[in-house]
């Protein structure tokens, strides 16, 4: 079996789209299946590797406080070319690129399968305009073998889809993501760090946990927050804290997973205080998997993750930055519930080791295979 993973977000900058695809890549090369990353070109001298093929361009697209791509190939002649050369039994489109999906999909005989990672809750479009959602989900549904959702509300916009639909969650790399392993060496001296990593952005909600900072600093003097990231908001966020006096914020910028994992080991406590727009939340399960208690605003993505229990208990209310303190304080003031978490947040993060996703994601394919046999 050879797979081709679409996406249609560039590559240049990190996301879950993009780390999901290279777990699944991963798992697949480990068990010998053929596999291919397809992407879109965004600058002039991209190189990911052999395994990387460019096609179509990417144009970045500010949207509902995050960046988006609008995706087209210029050269339909170019995707011909593509798929005549790799013959992929299986094309797995990872989100909808406009109008760079419906370019494939028409040229496509491969079974076609999507997983569609995204939460469109602030997508006013498609509340002002309904008949727009149904539109796409039909346009898609047409050509589209299976429909995956990395939660049960990526699914809602497809929910008139007749074909084989299920919910897989993202995966994790439990190898990379342990408890053992480098950690940051100069944020080892006795003080409690908090950390922030993602994208500094407005979705992304940095600036109230911040601001919650703002509120512990008057109780404690041991705190620190790391913020590891990199986006638009990162400046205004710096000069916020520095017009409040808040000296214990530091600004890094990780470079990919091993860094990653090494400031989540260094971590006392994880908070993630993204304010909509999360469908699953993969950073909360990378903490967890290092053992490390998670805070968070209880989006919708976020409450699927942590549930009701021992998770759920550390959720506060998105913009709710006071909650946010009173939350962390918890956490602050025991150590002995910090490690409570941190047992808890491991078993569940193992749930989502790439090994059992990559076996959901084959019988997924199966399903969509035996059933597209028999529509013939």
């Amino acid at each position: 079996m050879k797979v081709g993973l679409i996406s249609f977000h560039s590559f240049l900058q990190p996301g879950g789209v993009k780390r999901h695809i290279l777990g699944l890549h991963d798992e697949f090369k480990k068990r010998g299946i053929k596999v291919k990353i397809i992407v879109p070109r965004r600058e002039e001298e991209e190189n990911y590797g052999k395994d990387v093929i460019l096609l179509g361009t990417s144009f970045s697209l500010p949207v509902i406080g995050t960046q988006a791509d609008f995706c087209i190939n210029f050269n339909p002649f170019a995707i011909k070319d593509v798929l005549e050369k790799e013959k992929f039994d299986v094309l797995h489109f990872h989100n909808i690129g406009f109008p760079s999906s419906f370019q494939i999909l028409d040229a496509s005989e491969s079974l076609n399968v999507l997983t569609f990672h995204a939460n469109l809750e602030k997508v006013t479009i498609l509340k002002t305009f309904p008949s727009f959602a149904s539109f796409v989900s039909k346009a898609i549904g047409r050509k589209m073998d299976g429909i995956i959702g990395v939660a049960p509300l990526n699914l809602k916009l497809f929910k008139n889809y007749k074909g084989p639909k299920r919910v897989i969650p993202n995966g994790i790399n439990l190898n990379e993501f342990k408890p053992q392993g480098p950690k940051i060496e100069k944020y080892l001296d006795g003080k409690i760090n908090i950390l922030f990593l993602g994208r500094i952005e407005e979705r992304k909600g940095l600036i109230y946990l911040i601001r919650a900072l703002k509120i512990l600093n008057k109780k404690h003097s041991n705190l620190r927050l790391i913020v590891a990231g990199e986006g638009p908001l990162k400046e205004e966020c710096r000069e916020w804290a520095q017009n409040n006096g808040l000296n214990n914020v530091v600004f890094e910028t990780p470079k990919g997973e091993k860094e990653a994992s090494a400031y989540y080991r260094t971590c006392d406590i994880y908070c993630s205080p993204a304010i909509y727009g999360e469908s699953f939340g993969i950073v909360l399960i990378e903490a967890m998997a290092t053992k490390k208690p998670v805070v968070a605003f209880a989006n919708k993505g976020y409450q699927g993750v942590l549930g009701e229990g021992m998770g759920g208990r550390f959720l506060a209310r998105p913009k709710d930055y006071k909650t946010l303190a009173e939350k962390l304080d918890i956490l602050i003031e025991s150590k002995s519930l910090r490690e409570e978490m941190g047992e808890w947040g491991r078993q569940e993060a193992e749930k989502y080791s790439w090994e059992k996703i990559a076996d959901q994601v084959l019988e997924f394919y199966e399903i969509c295979r035996k059933k597209k046999e028999e529509g013939k």
